[in-house]
């Protein structure tokens, strides 16, 4: 077995994830990432996406996460996040209400609408949604 990393899944309001893992897969704004023990250190922003991680036993788990930032050091991975919640937790029904809420706000022709933040929920619940379907 690979050596193991700390990762540290943390939001404003809580801490999501912290346990011994395998190797972290994260949605970089730049692309995806993956960091194993022993990786150079850096900083980077991340996009709205999926987070993988292999836990000590090798199984796969996954965690929504929304923006914020990533540090990889060589013995720890820690995400600042605006939000994240374990794909178990994803309450796929309040994530398809708030698709139709973006929607019906895009499509209102409301000038009042804020269009940025509108396409931006509609993504964190696309992704949640996504994340919550795969098995």
């Amino acid at each position: 077995m690979a050596e193991s990393i700390r990762l540290e899944v943390v939001t404003p309001e809580k801490s999501v994830v912290s346990e011994s893992v395998q190797i972290v897969m994260a949605p970089g704004s730049m692309g995806e990432f993956g960091v194993l023990s022993g990786h150079t250190p850096f900083l980077t922003t991340l996009k709205t996406g999926s987070l993988k991680y292999k836990d000590e036993s090798g199984r796969e788990r996954f965690v929504f996460v929304s923006s914020g930032f990533a540090e990889a050091l060589p013995d720890r991975v820690t995400v600042l996040a605006e939000s994240a919640e374990r794909r178990k937790d994803i309450d796929l029904q309040r994530a398809q209400s708030a698709v139709e809420r973006a929607e019906k706000r895009l499509q209102s022709g409301d000038r009042d609408v804020d269009y940025i933040r509108a396409k931006a929920a509609l993504l964190r619940a696309i992704s949640r949604i996504q994340l919550a379907q795969t098995r």
